[in-house]
């Protein structure tokens, strides 16, 4: 999740050598009472969103809704072209020839469903062409796990959550500024 903050966000980061590590520290540093702001892993890891307490997402809703909206548009002009504005008589049936138009029907709908949850996707996730997001560490992207930690919305100190960091497996614990 990329999400911007002022400039004098402060963060501490742990980082983990191992995806069941980093699960295990999770329960372990919240457990203590310190609030995650992300974990970060270059592959999805089982259980994760449980963990860090994510709501379940509603990304099938809005893919329906998508859908169904390509569906409703393209049934819409088809009623319209072909049963006002210029009708004509199709495979002998007058005006309106369903049957014929459900494969352009199905490929709108997909089409829409597609173009919607990209923008969803872009939306729901604060990313596009101008903004810069949070890099803890690059090595996030290939073999370490990250877990950033906002040290305002935490009422322990730094070195306390730094100790906890440590005990719950973290190979490298550092502070990092924005």
């Amino acid at each position: 999740m990329s999400v911007q903050h002022n400039d004098s966000a402060k963060f501490l980061v742990g980082v983990y050598d191992d995806d069941e590590v980093v699960l295990k520290a999770v329960t372990e540093v919240k457990s203590a009472g310190v609030r995650i702001h992300e974990v970060y892993s270059p592959f999805p890891i089982h259980g994760l969103d449980v963990a860090l307490g994510h709501p379940r997402t509603r990304i099938g809703i809005a893919a329906f809704l998508f859908g169904l909206s390509g569906l409703l548009t393209m049934i819409a002009l088809t009623y319209y072209t072909m049963g006002y504005d210029w009708p004509m008589i199709i495979g002998g049936k007058d005006h309106y020839a369903y049957p014929a138009y459900i494969p352009v029907m199905f490929e709108l709908t997909v089409l829409f469903t597609a173009l919607g949850m990209v923008g969803t996707f872009l939306v729901s996730n604060g990313l596009g062409p101008t903004v810069k997001p949070l890099m803890f560490d690059l090595r996030s992207t290939d073999n370490k796990f990250v877990m950033a930690i906002d040290l305002s919305k935490n009422k322990q100190s730094e070195a306390e959550i730094a100790t906890v960091l440590r005990a719950s497996g973290a190979a490298e614990v550092n502070v990092k500024q924005f």
